[in-house]
């Protein structure tokens, strides 16, 4: 470790970040620094060296037990990133840096410049820690942003032009693979065009006659913010209607059933879920759609009382293997596209289906 990745300078100072990833909950992040050094300096008895690091938000959260992920940037930024055990977010930190621990131990790896190119599932988790990715050819796809300007789009119209600007994907062919392609593109184009737009308003500044207009920065700060974490949920849903209508499947989107529940698409339509007996028939289908689990994924069992088992399809990469057997015991069953599967375990795979496997459940339904 000190040879390969912390050095063996004596109370050698590096600037770091601190996250906390937990389960259920949102994660957060604290900016500190983290010292190496020799505790023994100067002694008869041999070196003992020490990573220290002041107390905040995050060390505050860690307990005994909880995986530390400790990463060193290309600025010299140490990344202490914690998560915990047999959490989602542990699993996902595994698969990400490649790792495969059995039982407590230390584990280092170093991070080569011919490793794969970041995939989806990747940027998925890097996102979630917080650190940006930034495509180096991101600069070809201002041609096809620049008729939007310095405004955002709505969300169906932005969705439709990442299917129309990828022509070669056909739902048709792979609904799983054109899925994510789409999801992906669309992604890019809207980092960019934020980019863009976050530019040109800083450029601005907030500044009024009466001084530094800070509400007004935190107000512009928050909604970009929240137009994230949105807008990946409605894309999402607006790419799954796509791939339905070119497999001609039946189906509401939004469609109102027991106490007001509005599952995301109900098949084959309201009408025939409310005319069906208590126990249900074999028609009615329900697939929720949501980009992330976390807790969330519970609200989709009360959805629709008349479907014993419900469907849920999630872009989330590598949920833990308690929470997947959770969802199962529940009556849950989980849709993965599968160019996210290979972040599951093998016996998880087992139990997954796919995209595709979906579609054709539900044709053959209405069939």
């Amino acid at each position: 470790m000190r040879a390969s990745f912390l050095g063996e300078n004596h109370k050698q100072k590096f600037p770091a970040i601190f996250v906390w990833l937990g389960e259920d909950q949102d994660g957060f992040t604290a900016q500190g620094s983290a010292t190496h050094y020799d505790t023994r300096r100067n002694q008869p008895r041999s070196a003992e060296w020490r990573l220290y690091y002041p107390t905040n938000p995050v060390t505050e959260a860690m307990t005994e037990g909880d995986t530390l992920f400790l990463a060193r940037d290309n600025d010299g930024t140490l990344w202490f990133i914690v998560a915990p055990e047999r959490s989602t977010s542990e699993h996902q930190l595994f698969w990400l840096f490649g790792l495969r621990p059995e039982g407590r131990s230390f584990v280092f790896r170093n991070i080569k410049t011919e490793e794969p190119e970041l995939d989806f599932a990747a940027r998925f988790i890097l996102d979630e820690i917080g650190i940006e990715f930034e495509d180096p050819e991101g600069d070809k796809l201002d041609g096809i942003i620049d008729r939007f300007g310095s405004t955002f789009p709505p969300t169906a119209k932005f969705s439709q032009l990442a299917r129309e600007t990828l022509p070669e994907v056909r739902a048709e062919d792979d609904p799983d693979v054109a899925l994510v392609a789409w999801l992906d593109h669309e992604e890019a184009l809207f980092r960019r065009l934020e980019r863009r737009i976050v530019a040109e308003r800083l450029e601005q500044g907030f500044v009024t006659p009466d001084g530094i207009d800070v509400d007004g920065f935190i107000s512009f700060s928050l909604g970009v913010h929240n137009r994230r974490k949105s807008r990946m949920g409605y894309s999402l849903e607006n790419h799954v209607s796509t791939v339905f209508d070119a497999f001609g499947l039946t189906y509401a989107r939004g469609a109102t059933t027991e106490h007001n529940h509005r599952p995301d698409f109900l098949f084959p339509d309201e009408d025939s879920y409310h005319a069906a007996p208590p126990e249900g028939d074999r028609r009615l289908m329900m697939l929720g759609v949501k980009s992330t689990c976390k807790d969330r994924w519970r609200q989709v069992l009360a959805e629709a009382a008349k479907i014993s088992r419900k469907h849920l399809l999630t872009l989330e990469p590598g949920i833990s293997v308690p929470q997947t057997e959770q969802m199962n015991a529940s009556g849950l069953q989980l849709v993965i596209p599968s160019p996210i599967q290979a972040t599951y375990t093998a016996n998880q795979q087992a139990q997954l289906w796919d995209f595709s496997r979906f579609i054709a459940t539900a044709r053959a339904c209405q069939s």
